[in-house]
């Protein structure tokens, strides 16, 4: 399954509720462990609703870059008051600093034309002159404040043009990502109606993997960054008859106190079994080793390590643990899932008296020495892949989710044996 199917699968959940949200982040930027419990399947109709609310948010998006756009644009038109205030203000510096150069220049005229007198001019003449600089001086220095307080009045007009701009333009990009995060969802939305249909033509029957078991025993209700804990997986058959394999399923999710998500390469999980020669890395499918001809109410187990880089974050974790059936009468099946959760403390730091970690709350037995065998049927869980089976996925982010919630699910597809 790929995450626009993840996707798609949160997506539909936003028909249970009136509001629709699209969350970013965020997502990446408070994340959450995924759900570990198989949610019950929306119908058709239940997915047109979803699609149909997608679509809307989608197109509601567009229009609000579109008025985004329309408002910065609106500011280069001299109708529009912060450009007109600025038009204004510009005209009146520009005859302010005129009006400044033709004071300044009778000033110096009249300064020249009392400097021009002869020495025996006649003293009404002189303070004529005089009297006339004076007036001068007077006018152009009435000129120079109003050449000032206009060029202030120009500034705090484009300051408040640019603010505009600025702010506009910032309106755009916020439009854009909710653009860009609505039309995820509505491919999400799309794509699981589309999905819907084409199953509901092909309905699947009871598949085999809702009875089967896993347990994880062993994992500590603490570990401390640097360190490598041993711990082990328990498949059992709740069927009645013998299941010919077994693909497990399991992976960890980790998270610093901030609620933000440990980097894959920091958190390591490995399996082994008798026939793997040793320890070998969960893949990016979260796929480890396959169980054979596992019979009727028998149960095997699988040996499981992880490693936590000195690096890792204080915070919490989660183990989680499932295995699919490769029944080729079913297309597929959906086992739940349950989490156990763990402590994550910071390299160097002696975890202490403590317990192990349990589903839910629920008691587990099991310690971190619990032998990993088979002895009630006499196999070892072997390696091998299948390309069919399916990868478990993280919904969230772009999606449209309504609560807390995100879900873990495993899409049905036919598996080989």
């Amino acid at each position: 399954m790929n995450i626009r199917r993840a996707l798609a699968t949160a997506v539909a959940a936003a028909v249970t509720a009136p509001v629709v949200l699209l969350s970013a982040g965020s997502a990446f930027a408070d994340a959450q462990p995924p759900s570990q419990t198989q949610k019950k399947k929306p119908t058709v109709a239940e997915l047109e609703r979803a699609a149909a609310a997608a679509k809307k948010a989608y197109e509601d998006a567009q229009a609000k870059e579109k008025a985004a756009r329309k408002a910065l644009d609106d500011l280069d038109s001299p109708t529009h008051p912060l450009r007109a205030a600025y038009l204004a203000a510009e005209k009146a510096a520009g005859k302010a600093t005129a009006d400044k150069a033709v004071a300044d220049k009778a000033l110096s005229d009249a300064a020249s034309d009392l400097e021009k007198l002869p020495a025996d001019a006649k003293p009404e003449d002189r303070d004529a002159k005089k009297q006339a600089v004076e007036e001068a001086k007077k006018a152009a220095a009435k000129a120079a404040l109003a050449q000032t307080e206009a060029e202030a009045v120009l500034k705090t007009a484009a300051d408040a043009l640019g603010d505009a701009r600025v702010k506009a333009g910032q309106e755009i990009d916020k439009a854009q990502q909710e653009v860009a995060k609505a039309l995820t969802a509505k491919e999400a939305a799309d794509q699981a109606l589309a999905d819907a249909k084409k199953e509901a033509e092909n309905p699947a029957c009871e598949p085999d993997s809702l009875l089967v078991s896993t347990v994880l025993t062993g994992l500590p209700s603490k570990i401390a960054a640097g360190t490598t804990t041993d711990f082990s997986l328990r498949i059992t058959n709740g069927t009645d008859r013998t299941l010919a394999r077994l693909r497990a399923f399991t992976f960890v999710w980790a998270a610093d106190k901030s609620h933000h998500k440990v980097s894959d390469d920091l958190v390591r999980l490995q399996w082994s079994t008798a026939k793997s020669g040793g320890w070998k890395d969960v893949d990016s499918l979260n796929r480890a080793g396959v169980i054979e001809n596992l019979a009727a109410g028998a149960h095997a187990d699988m040996k499981l390590r992880l490693k936590l880089d000195a690096k890792t974050p204080a915070g919490e974790g989660f183990a989680f643990a499932s295995a699919l059936t490769a029944d080729k009468s079913c297309d597929g099946s959906k086992p739940p899932m349950e989490k156990y959760p763990f402590e994550i403390l910071a390299a160097g730091t002696k975890p202490g008296t403590q317990g192990k970690s349990t589903p839910d709350a629920k008691p587990q037995g099991g310690t971190s020495t619990t032998p990993v065998n088979t002895a009630s049927t006499g196999q070892l869980a072997a390696t091998g892949s299948s390309s069919a089976t399916p990868k478990l996925a993280l919904a969230g982010g772009a999606a449209v989710v309504v609560g807390a919630g995100a879900l873990v699910s495993v899409r049905r597809r036919r598996t080989d044996g």
